[in-house]
């Protein structure tokens, strides 16, 4: 199989690998217009950040957001408009697994079977349907799996080029491509020597560096801040995960019904003949899962955007096994039962239920709330919750603003210690009036109190203890209510604080909270 050209997509293939990721495009959408969720948290900081746009931030690199600044430029701010994007990029995820897959040699079954274990994942379906930086992530390993096969296929040395310019990009949008990178190098060294040998590779990576270069830079000019805000994350809100939590995510996260399927991979990638010449597949996901695991804080959604080229490879494999007169029932059962649980599951990941009828499903099937950051909940899991109770929060702030002098609204600086909290009354405060918050939380930190003094401060969150210290006066004025949200953003109080003792501008460099 090896030398021959690019293989087609034939009609029914075309079908197979067009629907399937209109499917996965559609459900993201359909969710987004049912259930009466909205933002989640990191949305209104990433559409904050996009307000500012920069060669890195305090928690990510910046092409996601450059991204995000075009599609708000072309589609506006509404729910569906900034989910868009991630929609997108998560059906062309399913629809180049179905082009990896008949690379591999694969028919319509493997084409089918591939493309569906990626549209019921329930870690697909829940990062497409928000604005992040992993469906971006997902699609475009998948498109470096798609080179990778092409250049094993048709030996063209220049599609190494354009390998570097994918994963470039795909450093600049997550710094885990490293992993993939680390993987690509493992899998030649052990699959691939011959191109070791050549200039190609070396060509790739020198491309991909270069692209990666202005945020390595950038942190080199902010003090290393993401490197600061990994080592926190670490030791604070993810400090209470192990290497089991990760195992146990990655296979539900990845959907039970597909274990057969990346265990099949795993097992033909090594001791099937005809998939022998992309075993480098298989050493790249191996390489990655080690490294996730041996970092015992990973989260099993880290694991997720290498199962492309598993899946596409289960795949083949299994339509080559079942694919006989006695055995074809099996490629009939097996994905009627991935679809039937995922229906099932569905409501898990996405918002298409509101939020009662939620409450009352997750209860039926004994699906208890959760956190990955050690947080209490109260009858949402931590996603859904961090859906409720920003609009809430712009509203409160603007009754109070509102309550004060001319004088004082001009000096007025609104604080917050937490993105969230700030990037909603950055968001939805605009039809109040209200200017820009400030505040002390990753990016929001390095953007600074501008031209604030601290005269006049409008705070939301902390107690009296937390700002007495610091000001001449503090007044509560107000608590934040919100239903169904995080119970530590329920009842968050709102302080008027007057004359800050040290100058704002002063004090700032120890304010800095990375996490």
């Amino acid at each position: 199989m090896v030398g021959h050209s690019v293989f087609t997509l034939t009609k029914a293939e075309k079908i197979i690998a067009w629907g399937l990721a209109g499917v996965s495009f559609f459900l993201h959408f359909f969710s987004n217009l049912t259930g009466g969720y909205g933002f989640f948290r990191d949305e209104l900081y990433y559409i904050a950040c996009s307000d500012h746009l920069a060669w890195g931030y305090v928690d990510q690199p910046p092409l996601s957001l450059w991204v995000l600044k075009l599609s708000r430029l072309a589609l506006g701010d509404s729910l569906a408009a900034i989910r868009f994007v991630p929609a997108l990029a998560v059906a062309g995820t399913v629809f180049l697994t179905a082009k990896i897959a008949k690379e591999l040699g694969g028919k319509e079954w493997a084409l089918f079977l591939a493309s569906l274990a990626v549209v019921i994942s329930p870690i697909h379906l829940a990062m497409g349907g928000f604005y992040n930086m992993n469906p971006i992530d997902m699609f475009i390993w998948a498109l470096a799996f798609y080179l990778v096969v092409r250049i094993i296929n048709s030996r063209q040395a220049t599609l190494w080029l354009w390998l570097g310019i994918v994963l470039g990009l795909g450093l600049l949008n997550k710094i885990s491509v490293l992993f993939l990178g680390a993987g690509l190098f493992v899998g030649l060294l052990l699959t691939q020597r011959e191109w070791l040998k050549t200039k190609w590779p070396y060509l790739a990576g020198s491309i991909a560096g270069i692209l990666f270069l202005p945020y390595i830079l950038w942190n080199v000019f902010h003090d290393m801040a993401h490197l600061e805000f990994i080592h926190n994350a670490s030791a604070g809100k993810y400090s209470g995960r192990s290497s089991l939590d990760f195992i146990g995510e990655v296979f539900t996260g990845l959907h039970p019904l597909n274990f057969p399927l990346w265990l099949a991979c795993l097992l033909a990638l090594y001791f099937n003949g005809r998939l022998k010449p992309y075993r480098i597949l298989g050493w790249i996901f191996v390489t990655v899962f080690i490294i996730l695991l041996v970092n015992r804080t990973s989260k099993g959604e880290y694991l997720a955007a290498a199962f492309t080229g598993v899946f596409a490879a289960g795949g083949v494999f299994l339509e080559q096994v079942l694919n006989r007169a006695y055995r074809r029932w099996a490629l009939y059962v097996y994905p009627s039962l991935m679809v039937i649980l995922t229906i099932i599951i569905v409501p898990l990941v996405l918002p298409v239920l509101p939020v009662d009828q939620y409450i009352q499903y997750a209860k039926v099937l004994g699906h208890e709330p959760s956190s990955s950051e050690n947080k209490k909940l109260s009858d949402l899991p931590q996603f859904y919750a961090d859906m409720f109770g920003w609009k809430e929060k712009a509203r409160d702030i603007a009754a109070v603003y509102n309550t004060l002098s001319p004088a004082d609204k001009a000096k007025c600086a609104i604080f917050s210690n937490n993105y969230g909290r700030c990037g909603a009354i950055d968001f939805y405060g605009k039809a109040y009036g209200l200017p820009s918050s400030i505040g002390n939380h990753n990016n929001y930190w390095i953007w600074g109190p501008g031209d604030y003094t601290g005269e006049v401060m409008i705070i939301m969150g902390g107690s009296k203890e937390d700002h007495e210290g610091d000001f001449e006066s503090v007044a509560l004025v107000g608590k934040s209510e919100c239903n169904h949200c995080m119970p530590y953003e329920n009842g968050a109080n709102i302080w008027v604080c007057r004359g800050l003792k040290k100058g704002l501008k002063e004090i700032w460099p120890d304010e800095k909270h990375y996490e």
